[in-house]
């Protein structure tokens, strides 16, 4: 069966699991966006995006979603609650493994006559949906071995297969049964209530919007993080134990010497456009200024 041909070669190239459902699977997701523009109205343009993730194109058919761990590799001491590790170890990077891994199993996709759509979806919800794992209080992706060190990849595609069984058992038994440990750690309260959040107050998304950190209050409580962040998820008990540090990321040692906020203050537009940009990117071509304004905070820390 395709499925299986399919499951073999994602197992192969190393993923840690691969799932495969249909395109419909995200009523879920649609009512959690309405509930969370109401809980926090003031966020509600920057959750409008999101909607368009179940509004898939007439020929897309099924969705395969893949998982990777990240807990293989040594974070870099330098940037330790300075970056957030899964920016850290991106697999979008060309030079990675995983981003090799991901062209391989594109090409072995259109072997078999199967035609990839470019559209965006929930890739979370595509991975819990399809079994892979389950949603903490935090909203992050947790698979049992791995906890929350794992990334998510998704393809749609143009065929129906066999599909894998639509979970509807999508949340941790410890978050429902009352831990909030991720809550209470929260600097900025983005997490203010169990599996939701106020996106217009994560660090994750304050660090790279300028405007957003115009509240000084809320930039008050950054903290010393200039890229990302990993509060909620290093206090989670689920994430005990479940990094094992025996590999290197590529490049990472060297870019880390950039990437210090007295390095940052210092640094000139060529710099950042040849070298931390190009790693870094969610900040923009011209975005030097804000990074300089993260690493300003972060020095009064």
């Amino acid at each position: 069966m395709l499925n299986r041909k399919i499951k073999e070669k994602a197992m192969k190239l190393g993923y840690l699991g691969c799932g495969i459902i249909p395109v419909n699977s995200f009523e879920e997701y649609t009512r959690a966006l309405d509930e969370r523009v109401k809980a926090f109205p003031a966020s509600k343009e920057l959750y409008a995006p999101f909607y368009t993730f179940t509004k898939q194109p007439d020929d897309a058919k099924s969705i395969i979603v893949c998982t990777q761990r990240f807990n293989k590799y040594k974070p870099v001491e330098s940037l330790k609650g300075l970056v957030g590790k899964c920016y850290q170890y991106d697999p979008r990077i060309p030079y990675s493994y995983e981003h090799r891994a991901q062209l391989e199993f594109e090409a072995y996709l259109k072997t078999l006559g199967i035609t990839i759509i470019e559209t965006p979806v929930p890739v979370r919800w595509a991975a819990v949906k399809a079994g892979l794992g389950k949603f903490g209080r935090n909203n992050f992706f947790y698979d049992k071995d791995h906890g929350s060190n794992v990334w998510i990849q998704s393809w749609v595609i143009d065929r129906e297969l066999a599909y894998d069984a639509v979970s509807d058992d999508i949340y941790l038994s410890d978050c429902n049964n009352g831990c909030n440990r991720c809550m209470a750690s929260c600097p900025t309260k983005a997490l203010s209530d169990e599996f939701t959040m106020d996106m217009g107050k994560c660090i994750t998304y304050l660090f790279s919007n300028a405007d957003a950190q115009g509240d000084d209050n809320l930039k008050k409580k950054m903290g010393k993080w200039i890229y990302g962040c990993d509060v909620c998820q290093d206090a989670c008990p689920h994430n005990k134990d479940k990094y094992n540090e025996s590999e290197e990321f590529p490049l990472l040692q060297e870019i880390s010497e950039f990437m210090t906020p007295e390095r940052i203050l210092e640094m000139d537009e060529e710099t950042y456009r040849n070298v931390v940009n190009p790693r870094f990117w969610y900040v923009g071509d011209d975005g030097l200024a804000l990074w300089k304004q993260n690493a300003q905070r972060a020095l009064k820390k």
